[in-house]
């Protein structure tokens, strides 16, 4: 493994230069990939593999938009494209990319397929971390390990055709056969990560808990929110006020920050700017630090997957969760959002 120093921290990870595509593909030359899901992680981890050279197959239930989705993107039936049970039953690495709450409704169909030496793979720590709510307790005979992109799918599958890779977690909960680290991080440059970090199941999914409720998803609407509506307010029109709070950090800033880091995007800033960015966010941190510490313990302490749990196994799920994506649809910032993406000049 590579060493990398992180401000006097050193770390190890893996890198595509110490473990190159041939010999991931080496080390799973005798299995069958069978990706069960085909919605968020399926689709982009899958394809990848795919392009990879790797012997992949897709587990979906059929009639379905995601079986409608996985033959539109080339899987045929009967060859590459099975029922979940035909696959699971194919199978020698099961990828198990369905929605928490769809893994725990499965579990019982998974587990029965789950044979003295295969693998059982993961993109997330949920189930096995939370076994007591999920009931997720892979057999004793079998490996169970998890690559987790950090991001999306999308990402994941953009990054890959334009020939970059999206970093990615790694960890191995359980080694059987006595080879699952080397089949997990051949699975993961398999998938196109950029490199590899080591964690564990526990780490892992309460820090993508944590993420996703704050920095990544929850604590930057709020943010815009705040900020949108001080703006509008005091008399700012929605186009000044989005372009102000979102526009501009999402098109112009935040690639600086991404290609550099934000020392970098602060150097190539107006001075003015400079100032108040300087000024201003060791406040921000210090309002927000409570906020950060209280979700991070709320998903310490189990709370955060109960409710997650609880709400996303509601017959009426979907029903809520498109009521509540729509009142952040139609507000009047995403509306301006809308508006403004639309007039962006084409890129030729």
């Amino acid at each position: 493994m590579a060493k990398l120093n992180f401000g006097g921290v050193e770390e190890e990870v893996v890198t595509r230069e110490e473990f190159p595509l041939e010999k991931a593909r080496e080390v799973l030359s005798n299995e069958t990939i069978a990706v069960i899901g085909y919605g968020v992680q399926g689709p982009g981890q899958s394809l990848n593999m795919r392009d990879n050279g790797f012997n992949v197959i897709v587990g979906q239930r059929k009639g379905g938009k995601s079986w409608d989705k996985a033959v539109a993107d080339g899987w045929v039936p009967g060859e590459t494209l099975f029922d979940i049970e035909e696959a699971l039953a194919k199978g020698t690495i099961i990828c198990y990319l369905l929605s928490d709450a769809a893994q725990i409704e499965l579990w019982p169909t998974v587990k029965k397929h789950l044979t003295a030496g295969k693998s059982l793979y993961f993109s997330h720590g949920f189930g096995v971390t939370y076994k007591d709510q999920t009931g997720i307790v892979p057999p004793a005979d079998v490996d169970v390990y998890l690559v987790a992109p950090k991001g999306s799918g999308t990402s994941l599958r953009r990054l890959f055709v334009e020939g970059k890779g999206l970093n990615s977690s790694f960890a191995v909960f359980q080694d059987a056969t006595g080879k699952a680290r080397e089949k997990c991080i051949a699975m993961g440059i398999g998938v196109g990560s950029g490199y590899l970090f080591e964690t564990d199941f526990y780490r892992e999914v309460t820090s993508d808990l944590t993420g996703e409720r704050g920095t990544l998803m929850g604590a930057i609407q709020g943010i815009f929110a705040a900020q949108y509506e001080v703006l509008r307010s005091n008399g700012h029109t929605p186009s000044e006020a989005f372009n102000e709070t979102v526009e501009e950090l999402t098109q112009s800033l935040m690639p600086l920050v991404a290609e550099n880091g934000m020392d970098w995007m602060y150097a190539n800033c107006s001075t003015t700017a400079q100032r108040g960015a300087l000024d201003w966010w060791k406040p921000f941190r210090d309002a927000t630090k409570p906020v950060f510490e209280q979700l991070y313990n709320s998903v310490k302490s189990g709370e955060q997957a109960t409710i997650s749990i609880t709400r996303n196994s509601q017959p009426d799920y979907r029903v809520k969760l498109e009521a509540e994506l729509a009142e952040l649809r139609e507000s009047e910032m995403w509306q301006a959002g809308s508006t403004v993406r639309g007039l962006r000049p084409e890129r030729n």
